[in-house]
Formats: C-alpha cells, structure tokens, sequence
C-alpha cells in the first residue's frame, strides 16, 4: 500500500470535530482499526494513509495535519523518521506511535526525541486520550508562542515609542534653549534699565516675566539632562561606587558646608555601571536629601549590603520624610509635593535616579514616614568580583571629607 485517504463522516453521539491525520502504516487494516478507534470516540475523522518516506513529505506539501499516528517500523520507513521530516520542513505536528510491540526504553528514547506519546496496537484504547492530550499541548504550545509574539511586539514598540519621546525631549529641550536665552537676557536687562523709572504695576510684571524665563530655562536644562541619560550607549565597565560617592561630596561641597551636613558612608562595592551616571546618581539622592532636610543637623548615611545576586545600595537622611501614598509619585518627571517658595526645583532630580537605576538593570524605591526622614533605596547586579582591597581606604576617605561635623 503506498497511500489511500479515509474520509470520515459524522457520527450520532460524542463530540464532532473534524480530525485531519496522517497514518504512517503499511498494514491497510491496521490504519482502518486506529481510524474506526477515533471515530468511535467522537472524532470526526480525514485520514491519508501511507507508508514511504516520499509519500509523508508529498502529503504534508498538500495537507495541513492536526495529528501524525505512525507505526515504529515499517519495511522502507521508520515512523521516527517523520520527526526529521517535520524538522526540514518546520512543521510543529504532533507524532503518535502506534505499534505492535516497543521496550519501554526504546519507548522513553522515542519521547525524548520528540515523539509525542506511544501506544501500543493491542491497546488502542489509550489512542483517542492520547491523541486529544495531544491535541491540548499543541494548542497551549501555539498559545504561547501566539503571546509571546505579542509581547515581542509590544516590547519593540514600547522601545520605539520611548526612542521617540527621548529624542523629542531632547530636541525640544535643546532647540528651545537659545530662544529662550534671548527671552531671558532681553527681560533681565529691561529689569535692570527701567525698574523704578515705571510704576509699581511695571515692575510686577517685568518681575513676572524674567521668573518665568528663568524657571522654563531651567526646566528645560532638567529636560535635556533627563533625555540625555542613556543617549551616548551603555557602558558596563566596572565602577568604583565609593569613588563616585566622593565625586557626589565634591560637586556638592558648598551646599554641604552651608548647611552643616553630615555625611557618613560604609565601605561600598565596585558594580558594573556607567561612572558619570553612577556619580549623578549619588549626586541626586544626597542633593535630594540636603534640599528636604528637616530642623536637626541633616545627616546622611550611604551604605550598601549584598544580596543574592545584587547590592542594595542606601541613602539615608533625617529629613521631612515622604508620606506612604506620594512614595511612588515622586519618581515621576516634573511631579512635586511642595510649592517652589518652600524647595526649588522642578521635579527632575529623582525621575533622572530611578532611568538611572533601571537602565542598568535595578529598581529604586524609598522607605519613609512623613517627619521621619527617608531611606532611598536601589539595586545594581553584583560584580563577578569586587574590589574589596579598595573599600577600608575608601572609607577612610569619606571618614575625612564628612562636612560641618
């Protein structure tokens, strides 16, 4: 027998459901059996029969099968061959044996190479099941690879749609920039030539307009510094974080000094990071917590502690704290819990730590109660190997440099 085709016609009773197989057997009564076997429990049953490995592939060019039943050795095919076959031809179709006699080792090498299930010709019981069980994986299997497709999809156009908005911050922010100069020098220079020579109603308003020039000026340099986190590509070199915890103080000695803050830092780790983003980093959250400082002399803590596969870094401050519903709030651009007449500012600083934080691969949160200062807390991946020979003299250092003790 080279091949026949079965067509099957629909049964009173059961389940109806139009079954496409493909039989793999040179015994015409034993296809009929396994066919009359699935009719039997409710399919509705198309079937090809054959029995060579040119028939197999003639067949699969023209049908789409749900299922292939294939004997485990045949005179000119082996029923695993089919396997190779749907390989080649990219085909994800479930393979059943059916056949007279297998050892239960060659049966379990069957399924790891890729068949579906086994069964055995003198229990064709167990077909139906087996075939509707296989039925069921393929479908949950083409599921998951439907949503993960999906979810690719949404992923690369979420990518876009940031590249997008990154690049109109960036040029909105950077074209606006020297008009709004202009504004800005044209204003103050009004201010100072004609203040007093008009009336009281004059002055306001040139007031008004060199604070607004200078408040968008300086909303748009948040901006542009926003977008420009991640433009220039990721650098994962290894990176001291007590060194860019030292150039943080530096950049921030004046405010430091005028408030009598001090800072305190345990030894910290080296952590695959970019360093100029790491030194912004500390820079913001330290900036951060000089701003929102409470009555007490400020003091803050910088530490680090290893966890599983990551450092959970600290900053730690006795400031006004953040009331529990605005903790997630405050890591939104331009989002403010207080007027620029009691902390300047634009609402930036943080939203720059956590595009920080999450482009290397973290996450940024803060444990705070209102009035009782704040822990801003963040993740970096651990190093292969940190340089612990460099921590004592790091801490050290920063022992030294601690301001207004």
């Amino acid at each position: 027998m080279s091949s026949a085709t079965i067509n099957g016609e629909r049964k009173n009773g059961g389940t109806s459901r139009g079954l496409r197989v493909l039989v793999i057997e040179d015994a015409p009564a034993d296809a009929e059996i396994e066919i009359a076997e699935l009719r039997r429990n409710g399919f509705e049953v198309y079937a090809d029969v054959v029995d060579t490995a040119d028939r197999v592939r003639e067949r699969l060019a023209r049908t789409q099968y749900d299922v292939i039943l294939a004997d485990y050795n045949l005179p000119n095919f082996r029923g695993m061959d089919a396997l190779d076959i749907l390989r080649q031809k990219n085909l994800n179709i479930p393979v059943i044996l059916v056949t007279g006699a297998l050892s239960s080792e060659i049966a379990v090498d069957c399924v790891k190479q890729g068949a579906t299930d086994y069964v055995l010709k003198d229990h064709l019981a167990r077909l139906s099941a087996s075939v509707r069980r296989a039925l069921e994986e393929t479908r949950l299997r083409e599921e998951r690879a439907r949503v993960q497709r999906q979810l690719a999809d949404k992923v690369e156009e979420l990518a876009r749609s940031n590249t997008d908005l990154e690049q109109f911050a960036y040029v909105a922010s950077h074209d606006l920039q020297e008009p709004l100069r202009m504004v800005s020098a044209y204003t103050q220079l009004l201010a100072e030539r004609y203040r007093s020579k008009l009336d009281e109603t004059a002055d306001r308003y040139i007031g008004y307009a060199v604070e607004g020039a200078t408040r968008m000026q300086a909303l748009l340099e948040d901006l542009l510094a926003f977008s420009r986190v991640g433009r220039n590509g990721e650098s994962r070199a290894l990176s001291d974080a007590n060194i860019a915890v030292n150039e943080a103080i530096k950049n921030l000695t004046i405010a430091l000094k005028e408030q009598g803050v001090i800072v305190t830092c345990t030894p910290l780790p080296t952590v695959p990071a970019d360093r100029f983003q790491l030194v912004q980093l500390f820079q913001n959250l330290i900036g951060n917590a000089i701003k929102f400082r409470g009555k007490a002399i400020p003091r803050i803590t910088v530490s680090a502690e290893r966890q599983g596969e990551e450092w959970v870094f600290s900053v730690m401050d006795n400031g006004i704290g953040v009331a529990p519903e605005h903790r997630d709030l405050i890591f939104k651009i331009f989002q403010r819990l207080h007027t620029r007449t009691e902390y300047p500012g634009n609402g930036v600083g943080l939203a720059i730590c956590k595009k920080i934080v999450e482009q290397h691969g973290g996450r940024i949160w803060v444990d705070s109660e209102l009035g009782q200062g704040s822990n801003f807390r963040f993740t970096f991946p651990a190093a292969a190997a940190d340089r612990a020979d460099k921590k004592e003299q790091a801490h050290e250092l920063y022992a030294q440099n601690s301001a207004g003790r």
